[in-house]
């Protein structure tokens, strides 16, 4: 932990009220600025004590608190070291570090998330009766199987698809571990929509994990591994500029210099690579191709990684306001973390069920057709918790949205019962 970035708190506590953990509990530990209390403590000396670890572990990381800083802490630099901290020196027990292996050897690895899919989508069905055992079992499984969306129908992508008309721009399309693997159709509507726009898009085959969730838990040289595959994977495809659709993996891959900082080869090769937001890079494109009618409202939920972490907020609802027909309204609260936050709605079921269901309350009070989610996490999450309210969200990508537009699709493409959303 960096005493530097500890001594920037003045502790005056802007970041109280955009904290979830805070807005919860009202617990000043379980606060940004409680928690850098706990830092300065360690870092001068007190020992990491169970309890210390329970307020880091309690953190989602949604970084909410550091565009409210006006500081300017970097709590999103000191809770990723404090992280590798705690992972370092304390003693989970066993159950707590079976779980996490598992989840570490299944979630950055899009062929064994597929061979989940099958006991998942059997959990699912199973549901009302098998619930209540795994809560009494163990409530993270209970939350794995409750998170889990249908099983889509695979898509292969080819390796590169031609602009359409005339080419504006060559970029690499990222396609994720659980965006992969669970929302295949999201890839095949970005692949789509940067085509339309004129972009020659190159997506190398045997992707891998970019890290995000390794570097988010803790795990520094796990996801140095991960972003070291990942910068070779596109130097070897030959772009320079790498579009994202999931809004963990862009916080992530935008930071890949400073996780690698400490060989400066590597470092300057993640320099050299661009990666950016799918909203971000249309917006800066800027539009080319016709949008057509599209009547429906949506609601937009920006994902914490997207809003907080790289600031990207006016881009999407720029883009989604540019298709004929769509009426745009803004959630309640739509600044607070729904929950899910990488692999805290595993690690942390009850917090994380508390703020989805918060989150998914104050989006049915918007009444509109379709949620836009810009993160895999986001939308599992958001749905899981509707249908414990029994109601269902229908769910769509911000490039699903477009791609419909784009292709003159109506509505019922992205509402229809049969889609392969949540």
């Amino acid at each position: 932990m960096d005493p530097e970035l500890i001594r920037d708190c003045v502790h005056c506590g802007f970041c109280l009220p955009a904290c979830p953990t805070y807005a919860l509990w009202g617990e000043e530990m379980d606060s940004p600025r409680g928690r850098i209390h706990l830092m300065k403590q360690h870092v001068e000396g007190t020992a990491l004590t169970p309890e210390m670890a329970g307020h880091f572990d309690a953190c989602l990381g949604c970084m909410a608190c550091v565009p409210a800083c006006p500081s300017g802490v970097r709590y999103d630099r000191l809770i990723e070291q404090t992280r590798a901290e705690v992972e370092r020196s304390h003693p989970r027990s066993p159950a707590d570090r079976a779980f996490r292996a598992a989840v570490f050897s299944m979630f950055p690895y899009p062929r064994r998330l597929r061979a989940m899919r099958l006991p998942l989508r059997l959990g699912r069905r199973l549901g009302p009766r098998l619930q209540p055992l795994l809560e009494r079992l163990d409530p993270r499984l209970a939350a794995l199987v409750a998170l889990a969306p249908p099983a889509p129908r695979r898509v292969r992508l080819p390796g590169r698809v031609a602009a359409r008309g005339r080419r504006r721009a060559t970029v690499g399309v990222l396609t994720g571990c659980v965006q992969g693997e669970f929302f295949p159709g999201v890839n095949a509507a970005t692949v789509r929509v940067l085509a339309l726009e004129g972009c020659d898009v190159v997506i190398p085959p045997a992707q891998g994990c970019c890290g995000a969730l390794s570097v988010h838990s803790g795990r520094p040289q796990e996801a140095a591994r991960f972003a070291r595959r990942t910068i070779e994977t596109f130097e070897r495809a030959g772009v320079d500029t790498v579009v994202v659709n999931a809004a963990g993996c862009g916080s992530s891959t935008k930071e890949y210099a400073d996780l690698l900082s400490g060989d400066p080869a590597w470092a300057g090769r993640a320099r050299a690579l661009r990666f950016a937001d799918l909203a971000e890079y249309l917006a800066e494109l800027g539009p080319a191709a016709e949008r057509r009618p599209l009547p429906i409202t949506v609601a937009y939920h920006d994902a914490c990684h997207l809003a907080h972490a790289q600031g990207v907020r006016a881009q999407p609802r720029t883009l989604l306001a540019g298709i004929p027909g769509l009426r745009l309204r803004e959630i309640p609260e739509g600044a607070m973390c729904c929950g899910s936050a990488g692999t805290y709605n595993l690690f942390q079921p009850v917090a994380a069920r508390e703020l989805g269901d918060r989150k998914a309350a104050q989006v049915l009070t918007v009444a509109a057709d379709l949620l836009v989610s810009a993160n895999p996490g986001c939308t599992m999450q958001i749905a899981s918790a509707a249908r414990r309210r029994g109601e269902r969200i229908a769910v769509a990508h911000t490039a699903e949205v477009l791609d419909a537009s784009l292709r003159g699709l109506p509505p019922s493409a992205l509402l229809a019962p049969g889609r392969s959303t949540p």
